[in-house]
């Protein structure tokens, strides 16, 4: 097990003292489901309604994203539904934006990019409740 980590995970710090820290791939799959998931016009992360994103296992989640750690630099690919009525290009630019700042910020790593691929239309959104 500990070998698994050790190829699925980054080092951020590394101190003789003090240890070592590291991140698993799946902890950052994570940070970047859940600021997908606070965008407003997201309707789901893959294939999960972003009501469920905090509390849908990592497995579920990696349908709908794909995290690549290289050296401290993170590149995020994901899969999102967009609600109706809502500018995708506009949605998707934050969606980016939220991502990036989120693993940045938590991780200490650079995010390089964060590709958004649109699966689907939410057509079930009902307008009122905007």
């Amino acid at each position: 097990m500990e070998k698994e980590l050790e190829r699925s995970a980054v080092i951020i710090c590394g101190d003789d003292k003090q240890g070592v820290v590291q991140i698993a791939d799946d902890v950052v799959m994570t940070i970047a489901a859940l600021a997908a998931a606070e965008v407003k016009g997201v309707a789901a992360v893959g294939s999960v309604p972003c009501e469920m994103v905090s509390r849908a296992g990592v497995k579920n989640l990696r349908r709908g994203i794909r995290v690549d750690v290289l050296e401290g630099v993170v590149s995020v690919r994901i899969i999102v539904t967009v609600e109706y009525g809502y500018n995708i290009p506009k949605t998707c630019t934050q969606v980016q934006s939220k991502i990036k700042s989120a693993l940045e910020n938590m991780t200490g790593m650079t995010c390089a990019d964060v590709s958004v691929r649109i699966r689907a239309v939410d057509i079930k959104y009902d307008k009122k409740e905007k």
